[in-house]
């Protein structure tokens, strides 16, 4: 190896000057902008930033659609009716107690799988090691699914079980792998076999109950968003407002961990806290959003994928796997009611389109490792 030379200092060229006494080159990055208020200072990426605008007002159209969308036959107009209360005690029950409560549940609970998936996958370096393939998700609907054995009401258990059984599972996971800073293939293999365990184990529970109990939960099973109220919706709405800025910082602690421990390290951080604080953090947005809404496939996969295509390679895009991941899901849910005469649940809706976005991933992963190669 040979050793560090400086480069030649560079001539001066028309048009440039060179740098002041007792002054520095600048350490933004090239594709941030710095924003001063006072003493404070922000750095904002600009790509990142526009992909934010850019999904906002999409969002919001989504959230039109799904308010129209109707699988009781109710027109456009009878919805926009219910909706500012002018139509029918029946329209105005509906719209406004059924089915906005349950747009606003699924925006909520696709966020929160959008920036589990992030976390992730940046924690293993791979984009396969989400929640759905490692084993939190159905951690988290064995033990809502364990709470209604010997039931015979057909109601669902108590969504705040599922963050307890995705915290468990996710233990088992790290502790088999051999830690949260173990390769990404160990940690997704692991999760695959206790995933595998876990939901045998929900489905043994599932096949010992009764018509109406299993009927009952197996909607939920598969992702579903059907009679969820503002019950659920306002603990959702302050469980996110309490982990997503810690997310979002997560994020940013996690960028350096793209280096090695010993670069990581000696740039500020420690690698053991922030694996286990953005592993933390990922699990319990994950174990709140299924005990919520049910295992809904892929979310968790696609919604950080596209927003890291959206927003560059450079950043952890924990803002943009949110819209996106609520933009999936609210979308989902909205199709799943108009597709067909009778309601499909989200969790199908995306399980349909997930196989084949699936099947991208790992070509597009294959294709590079041979153009590397090459």
């Amino acid at each position: 190896m040979s050793a560090y030379q400086p480069a030649p200092p560079e001539r001066d060229t028309p048009g440039t000057s060179p740098l002041a006494p007792g002054s520095s080159p600048s350490v933004t990055p090239p594709d941030s902008t710095v924003v001063r208020t006072g003493a404070l200072s922000w750095l904002l990426p600009r790509r990142s930033v526009l992909l934010a605008l850019c999904l906002a007002p999409v969002l919001l159209g989504v959230v039109c659609l799904a308010v129209l969308a109707s699988s009781t036959g109710m027109s456009a107009g009878e919805s926009l009716r219910g909706l500012f209360g002018t139509g029918d005690t029946a329209g105005v029950l509906v719209v406004r107690e059924f089915r906005l409560p349950r747009i606003v549940v699924g925006l909520l609970v696709g966020a929160a799988l959008g920036v589990a998936g992030c976390l992730t996958q940046t924690l293993a370096g791979n984009r396969l090691a989400t929640p759905d393939l490692v084993g939190v998700n159905e951690g988290a609907t064995a033990a809502v699914v364990a709470s209604v054995a010997g039931s015979t009401t057909g109601m669902l258990g108590a969504w705040w079980l599922g963050p307890l059984g995705a915290a468990a599972t996710a233990v088992l996971v790290v502790l088999c792998a051999g830690g949260a800073g173990a390769a990404g293939y160990r940690l997704l293999v692991t999760g695959i076999g206790v995933s595998t365990f876990v939901g045998a184990v929900s489905d043994l529970v599932m096949s010992r109950q009764n018509q109406a109990t299993a009927g009952g939960v197996f909607l939920w099973t598969v992702g579903s968003l059907n009679g969820r109220d503002w019950a659920v919706g306002g603990p959702l709405l302050v469980i996110l407002a309490v982990l997503l800025p810690l997310a979002l910082a997560a994020g940013h602690r996690l960028q350096l961990l793209r280096f090695d421990d010993d670069t990581a390290t000696a740039l500020g951080a420690d690698p053991r806290r922030v694996r286990a604080a953005a592993l933390g953090v990922a699990v319990g947005l994950a174990g709140v959003a299924v005990g919520i809404g049910g295992p809904i496939g892929f979310v968790a996969l696609a919604a950080p994928v596209l927003a890291a295509r959206l927003a560059g390679p450079t950043r952890v895009p924990v803002t943009g796997a949110a819209l996106t991941g609520a933009f999936l899901v609210a979308a989902a849910d909205a199709l799943g009611r108009v597709v067909a005469p009778v309601e499909i649940p989200a969790g199908v809706v995306t399980s349909v389109l997930g196989g084949p976005f699936l099947l991208w991933v790992l070509l597009r992963q294959d294709r590079g490792r041979t153009s590397g190669k090459a």
